[in-house]
C-alpha cells in the first residue's frame, strides 16, 4: 500500500485552493535496473477529485508524469468545513482515496 496523499485545501473567498502531493513511484517502463532489465511500467492513469461527494475534476495521466506528483487546482463554491476527496488509479489496478476538509 502506498503512503497517504498530502492534501491541503484552503478557502479563498467563494472558492478553495487545493494542493495535493501524491506518493507514487511513476515508472515509465523505459528505465533499466542494475542488472540491465527493463523496470516494468507503473504509473497513475486516472485522478479524480470530488467536493462534498460530487465529482469536480477527472484527469487522465500517463508515464511522463514525475515521481510523487504534485497537483494544484481551484474549486468554485467551496467553503471552510467542506470535504475534498481525491482518488487515483494506476496501470496495475491499484487505487487510493484520501480526504481533507477545507480550512
Amino acid at each position: 500500500m502506498t503512503d497517504p496523499m498530502r492534501i491541503r485545501a484552503q478557502a479563498q473567498g467563494d472558492k478553495a485552493l487545493v494542493r495535493v502531493l501524491m506518493s507514487h513511484e511513476m515508472e515509465t517502463g523505459q528505465r533499466r535496473d542494475a542488472a540491465g532489465k527493463l523496470v516494468p511500467a507503473w504509473h497513475i492513469t486516472e485522478v479524480s477529485a470530488s467536493h462534498n461527494g460530487k465529482v469536480v475534476m477527472t484527469t487522465e495521466w500517463g508515464p511522463a508524469v514525475s515521481k510523487n506528483p504534485f497537483l494544484q487546482f481551484t474549486i468554485k463554491g467551496a467553503k471552510a468545513g467542506d470535504k475534498v476527496a481525491l482518488t487515483w488509479k494506476d496501470n496495475k489496478g491499484e487505487t487510493r482515496t484520501d480526504e481533507a476538509s477545507v480550512s
